[in-house]
């Protein structure tokens, strides 16, 4: 199965930058409103998802005109669109998993989000948020994040402290250190080349990458 590309129903810095992550084999599920976003580019769902309380009747004619199938669930449900989204896309067993459109807008909304990629169940397939401008994912044991120079790199100790972390490719490189949760130290490093490397021996360690080049553009 080619990579998954799930498109949230949030809030996006600039559309066009999210062309840059696309491939022409993506698998493109829209997570209800999310639908509207994959429309936008100029692009067809290959499924959509949710209660489907953010689309029209019109978004919905048109999605069936298309033959894009839509599955809906009642709004009364103790998961979010994005969840089912994600729980689906594990079913198709992809090589990979991007969410687009889920930071930015309700802060609730944003860490729910990224807390879903903390399941066990996705603990051995690349799953990350990304907007275009950041991408959101966790370290495990070790990761590597593709960039350029001066991109900034932060680390972030997720649901306790993280020991044994070794980083290469960025300013200020960790040599077996361990970042603690109620400390900032991992906060706003940089990359120095177009590849860093991050190992860690216990812990959850949250990643964000954001591209320096993209805060440049309209």
């Amino acid at each position: 199965m080619p990579r998954v590309v799930i498109f949230a129903n949030g809030v996006l810095p600039n559309l066009e930058t999210i062309r840059n992550i696309l491939r022409a084999d993506d698998f493109l599920i829209g997570a209800d409103g999310g639908a509207r976003l994959i429309v936008a580019l100029g692009l067809l769902p290959n499924f959509v998802i949710g209660d489907l309380d953010s689309l029209t009747e019109d978004d919905l004619y048109d999605l069936g005109s298309a033959d894009v199938r839509v599955d809906q669930y009642p709004a009364n449900k103790d998961e979010t669109d994005l969840e089912l989204a994600i729980q689906y896309a594990l079913q198709l067993s992809p090589s990979s998993i991007i969410i687009v459109a889920a930071l930015g807008g309700r802060m609730d909304q944003t860490l729910g989000n990224i807390s879903l990629l903390t399941d066990l169940l996705m603990s051995n397939i690349d799953i990350r948020l990304d907007d275009g401008v950041e991408e959101i994912f966790f370290c495990r044991d070790q990761a590597q994040v593709h960039g350029k120079s001066t991109d900034i790199v932060s680390l972030i100790p997720w649901n306790g402290d993280v020991s044994g972390i070794v980083t290469t490719g960025l300013k200020w490189p960790l040599r077996s250190e361990t970042l603690f949760s109620y400390k900032t130290r991992g906060l706003s490093n940089e990359m120095i080349n177009e590849t860093a490397t991050v190992q860690i021996k216990s812990g959850l360690l949250l990643i964000v990458h954001r591209r320096a080049d993209k805060l440049l553009e309209p």
